[in-house]
């Protein structure tokens, strides 16, 4: 696997600069996209060991133009909060050992138990509201935020170990839900959880599929060599949100030159380890 150089890495601050926002058609429909952005490029730098080539006091300083008076974090300066980018910001401090910076009031664990599995669904699998069809990248999500607060005990281990299975399509790959084409994107949601431990045999049954070795090795020769980033499948364009979940199913695999992540977390095993040993 190649690995990016250095050198042709650009700062967080020139991705954020004015002179991109009003660049072309792509950057301004995706401004509000640059946390999002940051932190998945971040992310597998780290996971890449190339984490050193940041300049961790812009991009502090970028992030905190972020945050509104609610505490919540917009996807870039100017706009508006969104738990989804407020997770991003949080992750990309956590790679940094910068969580310290914040004002953490407290959170309502029960209620937010209580509405993740309210997302639940006959399938076993999670919606990303109530009533909402299940989706491997909401499961990721309802099933890390219970393991995170301690509460794998309320899902159907054996019925969400099968639909999770049953993802995996003739090429290898694994598809988000019924009759969708396998996406790259789906490694890490569904694939090789030590933390969902219920799902047993049917875990280790996708761990060790040379199906799903083949698919994702295929596309990481084929798109790493030429594009310097992973698409969602073979052919297909390469972006930042796919090369980091590519990335980060290449870790799951132990791909050689890959630090470990944690699937519950979406961080670099370290970075868990580092904020659970400073409490």
């Amino acid at each position: 696997m190649m690995l990016p150089n250095p050198e042709r890495i650009p700062k967080v601050g020139e991705l954020v600069a004015d002179k991109h926002k009003k660049e072309s058609f792509e950057s301004v429909v995706m401004d509000h996209l640059r946390m999002d952005g940051a932190n998945w490029g971040l992310t597998t730098l780290a996971l890449l060991d190339k984490l050193v080539s940041v300049s961790v006091d812009e991009l502090v300083s970028w992030l905190l133009t972020c945050q509104h008076e609610s505490g919540g974090f917009a996807g870039n300066t100017g706009h508006d909060p969104h738990v989804l980018y407020t997770l991003s910001a949080l992750q990309i401090l956590a790679l940094f050992d910068k969580l310290d910076i914040l004002d953490v009031g407290k959170i309502n664990v029960k209620k937010a138990v209580d509405y993740i599995l309210s997302c639940r669904n006959l399938d076993g699998g999670f919606g990303c509201t109530p009533g909402a069809e299940s989706h491997a990248g909401q499961i990721f999500c309802g099933v890390g935020a219970l393991a995170i607060t301690g509460s794998l005990h309320h899902v159907d281990k054996d019925l969400l170990g099968w639909w999770l299975c049953e993802r995996q399509v003739k090429s290898g790959g694994l598809n988000g839900r019924p009759e969708k084409l396998p996406d790259v994107g789906v490694k890490l949601l569904s694939d090789k959880k030590p933390f969902i431990e219920f799902i047993g045999s049917t875990k280790q049954s996708l761990s060790s599929s040379s199906w799903t070795v083949r698919f994702v090795s295929h596309m990481s020769r084929k798109v790493v060599l030429e594009n310097g980033g992973i698409s969602d499948r073979p052919d297909d364009a390469v972006d930042i949100f796919h090369t980091y979940f590519g990335v980060a199913g290449l870790s799951l695999l132990e791909y050689p030159g890959v630090q470990a992540i944690d699937p519950a977390y979406a961080l670099p095993v370290d970075v868990i380890n580092r904020i659970i040993l400073n409490k």
